[in-house]
């Protein structure tokens, strides 16, 4: 049996009803605040150093080719290399030393800015104006294209808000 359309609405889908999507719409109501001693500080540390460290040793001693784990994307390549923060460390397959590190934040209160790239002393400042984001530092090699998940966190003060509007360039069609 055929679904009815509603008058004026292609298809069956209205846009801009409460509770669809990912994200919380403007009438639903914020979750309660957290108690957070200093929002810059992280929380909900997961390092992924011992994964990081049984990846180069499966490497190393041939069990896996290096195209598994020597496969950056372009645009990780890019970010690295436009945006990354050079570690002081050589890298761990090849010894080159432009080594970098790049850091993404996630976050629904960050809207349209979520998946971005940013600099490490600017989350200090992201951190007193956001509740609650996701910080995801990978470390990547321009030379031999190692790349690696190595850390995510949690920063915010864990006051909720609102997301951040969506310039109109940016918005959905």
């Amino acid at each position: 049996m055929a679904v009815p359309r509603r008058s004026g609405v292609r298809g069956s889908v209205v846009r801009g009803e409460p509770g669809k999507g990912n994200r919380p719409s403007r009438h639903e109501p914020l979750a309660e605040p957290e108690d957070v001693a200093n929002p810059a500080a992280p929380r909900s540390v997961v390092d992924f150093a011992l994964q990081r460290r049984s990846a180069l040793h499966t490497f190393f001693n041939g069990g896996a080719l290096s195209s598994e784990f020597c496969d950056a994307d372009t645009y990780l390549l890019r970010a690295a290399k436009f945006h990354g923060e050079l570690v002081a460390l050589p890298c761990p397959v090849c010894r080159d030393q432009g080594f970098a590190t790049v850091t993404y934040v996630y976050g629904d209160e960050l809207g349209p800015y979520s998946g971005r790239v940013r600099k490490s002393d600017e989350l200090e400042v992201m951190a007193t104006q956001f509740g609650r984001f996701k910080v995801y530092v990978v470390e990547v090699c321009q030379r031999c294209h190692w790349n690696y998940l190595t850390k995510s966190y949690v920063l915010g003060d864990g006051v909720p808000r609102r997301p951040l509007a969506a310039s109109r360039d940016l918005m959905e069609v």
